[in-house]
Order: structure tokens, then sequence, then C-alpha cells
């Protein structure tokens, strides 16, 4: 017997919109309303509202929540300020990816991490276990927050007419408690899409009146509500990396290039820790393969798990593929073998049902906001 999909607070409003909903980890989500490229044209030069609701939000608290943290996490968080955010990742023993997260500090001891929809679960049960010998509690806040996104050039002046908060003191990476249209939020000027943008993470019962009020607010701007399609195409544009595609337990952070998530200085002992040395050290010999974009000279789109030739030999794999509405072209991103792998590289292609079309490695992103 399958379990039915789960429903984030927004569903009837996203049905009564007209979107159309897909699967997503067990999630009922919204995958478009409309065109997807429209969308993802409105987040690149107006604004898109998210709902990002299946995201796992796990809380810790007390005296070693920070240390915890250091020990569970790769990165230093008991170094990180309150008020800040970090991006970082949680390995298993052998340096494998487990997920990439984002942590909030929210008071002295508390933090908020918020881990991907698909891996909520494993990264609970981890926390929790690697948490035991801390003076910490670790709680499951998933069903605690809904998480509304709103994201593009218009963001800050569409939020800004609906909260008082200082969002022009709010820098990038960083978590504030304010009221947003009459409700309490945590406002983190956080996002997935290469674009400014912040995401407020509320009650859930408070969900559809921010919704409606950001909708109203952000009408003469522009604002569209946005499906996971268009993230897709956002992040990937943005060069960021997804989990499931380029990020996997087969994969370390020094493996997807990066490895400046991994605070090897941090005291104490980490999970992975000795592992992960052994990665970076790779890394900075002889990198077996590297993680590179790819624009494409024709038409057709790469998939995931597609093959990068050189010559008709296999030289890597796609992860994720798409369209770009913004460069006009198809784009991918892959892991290829070193010696393929430096911008302008000749003779690399996509190998798309049999037929080895021609493309170019660039560096990543594909696409970088001016600031």
């Amino acid at each position: 017997m399958t379990n039915a999909p789960r429903h984030t607070a927004l569903d009837a409003l996203h049905r009564a919109l007209g979107a159309m909903m897909t699967d997503f980890a067990g999630w009922d989500m919204p995958l478009r309303y409309g065109s997807e490229r429209d969308e993802h044209v409105a987040v690149r030069t107006r604004a898109g509202l998210f709902d990002l609701s299946h995201m796992g939000e796990i809380t810790l608290t007390g005296p070693q929540a920070g240390q915890a943290l250091d020990y569970a996490l790769v990165g230093n968080l008991s170094a990180l300020a309150v008020g800040r955010a970090r991006y970082t990742m949680i390995c298993d023993a052998e340096g494998g990816i487990l997920d990439d997260l984002i942590v909030y500090r929210l008071a002295e001891q508390e933090y908020m991490v918020v881990a991907n929809a698909s891996n909520a679960q494993v990264v609970l049960d981890a926390l929790t276990e690697r948490a035991a010998g801390f003076e910490t509690a670790v709680r499951d806040d998933r069903d605690a927050y809904a998480l509304i996104a709103v994201q593009g050039p218009a963001s800050p002046g569409i939020l800004k007419s609906v909260t008082d908060a200082d969002l022009d003191g709010l820098k990038y990476y960083a978590g504030l408690p304010g009221t947003v249209a009459g409700v309490p939020a945590l406002i983190a000027r956080t996002g997935y899409t290469g674009e400014d943008g912040f995401e407020l993470f509320v009650a859930p019962g408070d969900a559809e009146k921010l919704w409606q009020a950001l909708t109203e607010a952000g009408a003469d701007a522009g604002l569209v509500p946005c499906g996971l399609s268009c993230r897709d195409t956002l992040r990937l544009e943005a060069g960021m990396p997804l989990y499931g595609h380029e990020l996997t337990t087969a994969t370390t952070p020094f493996d997807a290039g990066l490895g400046r998530v991994v605070k090897f200085d941090k005291e104490g002992d980490f999970v992975g820790r000795a592992a992960l040395e052994a990665a970076a050290e790779r890394a900075a010999s002889a990198p077996p393969r590297k993680l590179v974009g790819l624009v494409a000279q024709g038409r057709r789109v790469p998939r995931a798990g597609f093959a990068v030739t050189v010559g008709g030999e296999v030289v890597g794999e796609v992860t994720s593929g798409a369209p770009s509405p913004t460069l006009g072209k198809p784009i991918a991103i892959a892991y290829v073998d070193a010696a393929h792998a430096a911008p302008g590289t000749e003779g690399v292609a996509v190998d798309i049902r049999g037929a080895h079309e021609p493309y170019e490695v660039v560096a990543l992103p594909f696409y970088k906001r001016t600031r």
C-alpha cells in the first residue's frame, strides 16, 4: 500500500489557482500554474511566489546545540552569529553527502536546520543519533512551519510594503523575526533561484493569509505564483546543486566542487572527517571528475543520466538538464573526466538517444545576477 501524498497548508489555494500538481517527495506540490517559461522569466525580471512548505525543519536547543551541530555536520555552526544562516552539508562516515542544508541560528542556544523534503527523515534520524552525547534537544518541527518564498528583483519592494522589518539591514543568508502582513514570521534572505529574495517561515494556519497579502502587494510589480518546474530551471541556471542529481551518498562535497563547506579547522571531531580529508587530498592532486556546465549547440535537451562523450567514448554523465529560458538554448550540469572539464574543451557531446549532440563546456554558473 502506498502512503497518500501530504498536502501543504496552501493546497486548496493552489488548486483554486489551477495549478498542475505533482508528487514530490511524498507531497502533492504545484508543478506549474500556467507556462513554466513565463514563471521563470517573472522571477528573473520581476518576482515569483513559491510554496516551499514541503521542506523539513528540525530545531536544536540547549547549551551544546552548536557543538552537536559541529559534530553532526561538516560546517562550523557554533561560530555562526545569531541571526545569520549558513549553507552546509551532512555526510555519512564515508564522506558521502546525506543532504545539503541551510542552518539558521535563531538564538544563543537555538538553531533551525532546513533539510530537503526527500531527506528530512534521514536528517532528523542522523541528527538525533549524533546529538545523543550533547546537552541539546532535537525537535522535529516539520509540521510547525509553512514556508513561502518571494524571489526576484522586485521582491524587496513587495515585501517592504507588508512589513516594517528592516529589510535593508538584512544581509544575504541572514534571518530575523518580524511581522509580515500581520503574521509572525522568520524572515530569511535566502533562496534557490539565483535572484535576491526572501523565505518566510510562518505557522501553517497563517500561510493562506500571507500568500494572499503578498499576491495583492505584488500585483502591480508583476508577481506571479510559481511551481517547482521553474524553481528547477532557475537553480540550474544559477549552478545550484540538487540533491539526488549533483549530490548523492556516492559523492563527497569535494567531488561536487563544494569543498569550501567542509571546515577542518573547527574544534573536535566530526562525522566523516577522515574520509573527507582523504577526499580533499584526491581533489587537490588529481580529481577523477569535475562538475561542469554544458551549453547546447543545437536544440535537443539533455536529461539526467545521459552520457557525455568525446570521440564516441564516454567521459561523463549529465546530472541535470533543461531548456534555459535566459540563455535561449538547452543547458546541463554534468560530471566530466578532468581531462575534458576545462571551459572551451573541444569535441564534447551528449548522447541523446543515440545522436551525439555537440555541447560547449562552460564554467558554472550559467547565470549570475548583477548586484
